[in-house]
């Protein structure tokens, strides 16, 4: 009799340390479901002329090139979670956040995406940095509506358009023969970087700073306008069209 209330003891405490251990048990399980609703991911396979459209609202975008001919798409998503709907239309990928959440608060979506080298690529947001690297293809537009900075790397593109409102614009890569490359800001720094062998005629206009710098492709062909808002020039017979505006920033050609 006397150890009868150590035995109650040890049941309330076992029943204690179960109800506990379900509680933690419980948490644990969902914050892993909680966790997993913030990673998408998905696979496609793809042809060498396959298009990605993208329409971000906000976040960080990255796409690159590489030697398979797959997609592979994944994304960290921030509370509240976006749905993420892509659609394979005849050779086109197409992913459209305003689309799939009309009407709804969504957090930052921020893109990893891989695509064949010869992908057209074509990826807007509103707030957040575009970065597109090694692409080969007819096709790269970036576009930002508000804030964010804009990377294109080992790019050889025949149409390339790149524009935001705040933010720079950074282009390194080929001018192709026929090509056309528009470059667009209200405020930052647009630089390029493309051989001294490119064939092309360029307009470059910076209105409010006047600072165009051409380096090595300043020639005798150059004309500067309106104390120097803008700038004309043509550069080994004038095959490509180059276009720059910046209306608050600074623009540079760099030479490779």
């Amino acid at each position: 009799m006397p150890l009868r209330p150590k035995n109650v003891f040890c049941r309330q405490a076992a029943v204690k340390t179960t109800i506990l251990l379900s509680v933690v048990f419980f948490f644990a399980l969902f914050s892993g479901e909680a966790s997993a609703q913030k990673r998408f991911s998905k696979n496609y396979p793809a042809g060498q002329n396959v298009r990605l459209r993208l329409m971000n609202r906000t976040g960080t975008v990255t796409v690159e090139g590489w030697n398979k001919a797959q997609i592979t798409i994944s994304a960290e998503l921030e509370a509240p979670a976006a749905n993420i709907v892509p659609q394979n239309l005849s050779g086109v990928i197409d992913i459209n956040l305003l689309r799939d959440n009309q009407g709804r608060e969504i957090g930052n979506v921020n893109f990893t995406i891989r695509v064949p080298f010869t992908s057209m690529v074509d990826i807007e947001t509103r707030i957040g940095n575009l970065s597109v690297t090694n692409i080969r293809s007819a096709l790269v537009r970036a576009h930002i509506t508000s804030e964010g900075a804009i990377t294109l790397t080992n790019i050889e593109a025949t149409n390339v358009a790149a524009d935001n409102t705040i933010g720079d614009i950074f282009f390194d890569g080929e001018i192709k023969e026929g090509g056309t490359y528009r470059f667009s800001s209200s405020k930052g720094n647009i630089a390029l970087r493309i051989p001294f062998s490119a064939s092309f005629k360029m307009v470059a206009t910076a209105p409010s700073t006047r600072n165009i710098s051409l380096g090595s492709f300043a020639n005798s062909e150059t004309n500067y306008l309106g104390d120097g808002r803008r700038v004309l020039g043509k550069f080994n017979g004038g095959s490509a069209t180059i276009t720059v505006t910046n209306q608050r920033g600074t623009i540079a050609f760099l030479g490779r």
